[in-house]
C-alpha cells in the first residue's frame, strides 16, 4: 500500500505563485515515477509534471518554464512550484505513483 498526501493548494491571483507537496508513504522504495497531474471542471485529468522511471523530468506543454517539479528523496516527498500563475491553471491536483493517487488539493487562480 502507498499513501500520497497533498497539501499546498489555495486561492492566489494571476500571476501569483504556489507550492504543493506530495509526501509518500508505506511501500515505497523510490519517488521516481512520480507526479502531478490535475482536474479542472469539466475536463479530464491531465499529466502537469512528473518524474520518469529513470528520474528525468516530464512537463506539460502549457506549464514549461512556469512550473518547476522537484523532490526530497530522504522525505519521500515531491513538490510542484508554480509560477506566473494563469486562471486556467485552476484544478484540483492530484499526486501520482503507481496506480496510487492522493486526494488531491483545490488550486484556484483568480483573474
Amino acid at each position: 500500500q502507498v499513501q500520497l498526501v497533498e497539501s499546498g493548494g489555495g486561492l492566489v491571483q494571476a500571476g501569483g505563485s504556489l507550492r504543493l507537496s506530495c509526501a509518500a508513504s508505506g511501500s515505497i522504495f523510490s519517488i521516481n515515477a512520480m507526479g502531478w497531474y490535475r482536474q479542472a471542471p469539466g475536463k479530464q485529468r491531465e499529466l502537469v509534471a512528473t518524474f520518469t522511471s529513470s528520474g528525468s523530468t516530464n512537463y506539460a506543454d502549457s506549464v514549461k518554464g512556469r512550473f518547476t517539479i522537484s523532490r526530497d528523496n530522504a522525505k519521500k516527498t515531491v513538490y510542484l512550484q508554480m509560477n506566473s500563475l494563469k486562471p486556467e491553471d485552476t484544478g484540483v491536483y492530484y499526486c501520482r505513483k503507481a496506480g496510487y493517487w492522493g486526494q488531491g488539493t483545490q488550486v484556484t487562480v483568480s483573474s
